[in-house]
């Protein structure tokens, strides 16, 4: 049942990266042969200028085993893994670098250095997590959020996050965004508390005139099929268009995604937006192109 399919990093995505980029990006914990690669193919595509922090003999025998010369980027010697996420804020703090990119460490321990009040890296807004989901190297890319940072964010954080994802699809180059509020039914129901927030928020999204296209509560399949939804008799400018799926919670979200790499192969983009600085989060697991698409979004979201 696993996919076997090689994981592709979208052009669409690269090219606009490419048009924005090279950016200053430290590579938090950078001592897996991973990181040390997908940074190469960021820097190769023009997207990055590394700063790498972990232990420096580690990152240097992994840079070499690439044939990769990497004396001229800096390299702050940090063999203490929890160490390296409060070095990599004060550098963006002090302006030193404009994205921070998740190397081998926990994103709790890293999004907490991030948080930091006297660091000045969250503005007015909550900080969220998107995921930019493609399967085909040109395929329209499809964002989930937020699957990663906000566990069960109530109605007001959950329109933070719907901003932020509008944000980021217009920085992409989706003018109006069709969003769908997702929950298990698209029916209002009481004995249901995602469907009453889905259609709260929806209320809110038209009162504050949002530049996009907002429903909910909509089911998954009525949100991607638009013959699931013209089976049901749904019918909104969302319904099998959605371009934007706003989850619950963050097992929803993370579950889906997973669900999407490990079954289809998909390539997930991950990065926290918000903040004065966009923050590369991927899984451990994942491989240099997933990688290489998440430093990409970095990149389009600054």
């Amino acid at each position: 049942m696993l996919s076997k399919k090689n994981i592709i990093c979208p052009d669409n995505l690269l090219k606009l990266a490419k048009t924005k980029g090279p950016a200053k990006a430290v590579i938090v914990n950078a001592v897996k042969p991973v990181s040390i690669e997908s940074a190469k193919q960021a820097v190769d595509a023009n997207l990055i200028i590394p700063v790498f922090i972990g232990d420096k003999s580690v990152i240097e025998n992994n840079a070499k085993q690439l044939d990769w010369d990497i004396s001229k980027y800096e390299l702050i010697h940090e063999p203490n893994e929890n160490n390296t996420a409060p070095i990599a804020a004060k550098l963006a703090s002090e302006d030193k670098v404009k994205i921070i990119v998740k190397g081998y460490i926990h994103t709790d321990v890293l999004m907490k250095a991030v948080l930091k009040r006297d660091l000045n890296l969250i503005g007015k807004k909550r900080l969220s997590h998107i995921w930019h989901m493609t399967l085909e190297k040109n395929d329209k890319p499809f964002i989930i959020t937020d699957g990663a940072l906000n566990v069960l964010p109530k109605l007001e954080t959950k329109l933070h996050i719907l901003k932020n994802a509008i944000d980021f699809a217009n920085r992409i180059g989706i003018e109006k965004p069709k969003v769908s509020v997702l929950s298990a039914t698209e029916e209002v129901l009481d004995s249901m508390p995602s469907s009453l927030e889905a259609n709260e928020l929806t209320k809110r999204a038209n009162e504050e005139g949002l530049n996009a296209e907002v429903f909910g509560p909509m089911a998954f399949d009525n949100s991607v099929s638009e013959k699931a939804a013209q089976i049901k008799g749904i019918k909104n400018a969302v319904a099998g268009k959605t371009d934007i799926l706003l989850v619950p919670n963050v097992e929803t979200g993370n579950a889906l995604v997973k669900m999407m790499i490990f079954f289809m192969g998909a390539c997930a983009a991950g990065v926290v937006v918000g903040g004065k600085i966009p923050v590369v989060i991927t899984s451990r697991a994942d491989d240099t192109q997933a990688r290489l698409a998440s430093m990409a979004a970095a990149v389009v979201a600054l």
